[in-house]
């Protein structure tokens, strides 16, 4: 069975191309083990950047956290950390708006436990919902993803906006599943 830790470590390993990675991130009262941040500019001008068509900036928060068991609690934290201090602090800044030419921002949870997903947490993983539209999306919008991975079962669950995340969360298994078995015999390395 791989460990919360050594999956943590993967994961973040694969994350690190495209993001920044900071360890023990603190945000408020909440310490989590890793976040990772994302942003992504992109422009459209004629002939020169003076005469830009448009802008459009794309954001990525993603926090991982690690807990013995996961409870409906834990999912009502998360909701409440989202809406209290993660978006008004990271995607509106402060402000009553995001920064303008702001698109989309992704507020990312990847919930890992060494114990099974109850019943209870697989349903609220599911139905969980945090989607915000600014100036009628005039100024982009935020929605929030979760992911929950048992260790102990592999089992990965995810709401409907993380579902292109499950690739990248079952190949963290895979990979893992493969450097015990040795290659030339098929039995598994001690």
């Amino acid at each position: 069975m791989l460990s919360k830790g050594e999956y943590l470590k993967d994961l973040l390993y694969r994350y690190q191309v495209n993001f920044d990675i900071s360890e023990n991130y603190k945000l408020e009262n909440v310490t989590y083990p890793a976040y990772a941040y994302f942003h992504s500019f992109s422009e459209k001008y004629v002939l020169r950047k003076e005469a830009q068509l448009w802008a459009v900036n794309a954001f990525e928060h993603v926090f991982f956290i690690t807990e013995d068991e996961l409870s409906k609690a834990t999912l009502d934290l998360v909701r409440e950390h989202i809406t209290e201090s993660i978006e008004p602090q990271l995607v509106r800044k402060g402000g009553k708006y995001p920064q303008k030419d702001h698109m989309c921002s992704y507020i990312t949870f990847v919930l890992l436990t060494d114990g099974e997903l109850s019943d209870e947490v697989k349903k609220e993983v599911k139905k969980f919902r945090f989607d915000k539209g600014y100036m009628f999306n005039f100024r982009g919008h935020s929605e929030a993803r979760i992911a929950a991975i048992s260790m102990k079962t592999e089992e990965i669950v995810t709401n409907s906006n993380a579902r292109d995340m499950r690739k990248l969360l079952q190949d963290v298994f895979d990979k893992q599943g493969r450097k015990e078995i040795s290659p030339s015999s098929g039995e598994i390395a001690c």
